[in-house]
């Protein structure tokens, strides 16, 4: 009896041994998927750009010329922001730097998109020059 057992054993182990050693198999598919088609980061942007009308920043002026303007936050007078002229705006710009320019201080709103640092549109008085 001991050792019917002990071969049954054996032989219920063996049995195992081989079911488990069977080869894994690879999924059943074409060996070429087709891609997946994902929308870019500059499809959303566009998209993003054409339903939002923009975001205006509150600043004061610390440096300004035809080309680019750096702001710093009213809310927070440390975050410090460069907003490089869009090609519509740069002639306006052109215009207020050779009257004198925005100086250190004047009080100007910037309109730009979300995350970028163009700026479409800048609102405010230039001081008065000698």
């Amino acid at each position: 009896m001991k050792s019917s057992r002990i071969a049954l054993i054996c032989a219920a182990l063996a049995a195992a041994l081989v079911v488990c050693a069977t080869p894994a198999r690879a999924q059943v598919g074409p060996a070429i998927a087709a891609p997946i088609i994902v929308k870019t980061i500059d499809a959303i942007a566009s998209k993003r750009s054409a339903n939002a009308k923009g975001e205006w920043l509150k600043g004061a002026v610390i440096h300004a010329d035809a080309q680019s303007i750096i702001v710093s936050e009213q809310d927070n007078e440390r975050m410090i922001h460069t907003f490089s002229v869009s090609p519509t705006l740069k002639d306006q710009m052109q215009a207020i730097a050779d009257r004198g320019g925005y100086q250190y201080g004047d009080k100007v709103k910037i309109l730009h998109e979300h995350g970028q640092t163009v700026a479409l549109k800048i609102s405010g008085k230039p001081s008065k020059t000698n």
